[in-house]
């Protein structure tokens, strides 16, 4: 029999600037939800004022994780010192391994309008942290979309249980990123790996989350709900509908050491990433 995933504690996010003096909100990465292994930062951002993102995130450089852009709304042009540049647009990804080190920019593509997105960082394991620099990147109509009663899935990465697959791929922690739409009052089930840390994060409308029939609790916009373990989330919607974000992924269990945009396993790996940046060996 399976057992439901539950709501274990609702993280509101707390609003702060990063890169050039963006305007966003810290979701994990702050003291409500320093990290939920192996996710060590969730960002959001939604502005129609160009003062609050159009001075973007000019380059800096990356070590040992991952960063993973989705957008909702806008775009948004990145490039690196490797080569690599190209625009992600509204509903596309960007998944990048940043390994052994790489410098790279993300810069509006958009003077005015609405700029909404999400930016999640993912741990890679101690004996992949130096792999080679690498992206997956897919635009809106490269994410699949699975369609059930009153249902909309877009499936970043991950399989769902019809067997939709999504684009990207990273078996080191196996994430599952899904983009849901329910109608008003829709449910929704799907499996969720038992040893997976899981959270729902709310973008419109109010998801309610079924520990059992009789008992539920929910989540709103701007709202993470850090589910319990489980091998099965069910929610439905609200009257209105909702939409919403689950993210799933394998812990590593290892040491964490951060150092700004490092994040290794020990302080003298953190030294020696500054030491390689500012020694020009990114």
């Amino acid at each position: 029999m399976a057992m439901r995933k539950h709501i274990r504690q609702i993280i509101k996010g707390m609003p702060t600037r990063d890169g050039a003096g963006v305007e966003l909100v810290r979701v994990i990465g702050q003291p409500a939800l320093g990290m939920l292994d192996p996710f060590l930062l969730l960002d959001t951002f939604r502005s129609h004022d160009p003062k609050d993102y159009i001075a973007g995130f000019p380059s800096h450089p990356h070590r040992g994780f991952e960063t993973v852009t989705y957008l909702l709304n806008g775009r948004m042009r990145h490039k690196d010192n490797a080569g690599h540049e190209g625009v992600i647009e509204a509903g596309g990804i960007q998944w990048m391994t940043a390994g052994k080190g790489i410098i790279h920019s993300e810069m509006p593509e958009q003077e005015n309008g609405l700029l909404e997105g999400f930016q999640l960082w993912v741990n890679l394991p101690a004996d992949h942290k130096m792999d080679p620099p690498r992206y997956q990147e897919f635009s809106a109509e490269h994410i699949p979309v699975e369609e059930r009663p009153g249902s909309l899935i877009r499936v970043i990465t991950g399989t769902t249980s019809q067997g939709t697959q999504g684009p990207v791929a990273q078996p080191l922690t196996h994430p599952l990123y899904l983009d849901i739409t329910l109608e008003s009052e829709q449910s929704f089930t799907e499996p969720v790996p038992l040893e997976n840390n899981s959270f729902v994060y709310g973008i419109e409308g109010m998801t309610h989350i079924f520990k059992d029939p009789q008992n539920h609790q929910s989540v709103t916009k701007d709202q993470l709900a850090l589910l319990s373990e489980g091998d099965e989330l069910h929610v439905t919607a609200g009257h209105s509908g909702s939409r919403f974000l689950l993210i799933s992924g394998k812990p590593l269990n290892e040491p964490v050491v951060r150092g700004g945009p490092f994040v290794m396993n020990s302080q003298a790996e953190v030294r020696q990433a500054i030491e390689d940046y500012q020694s020009g060996r990114f």
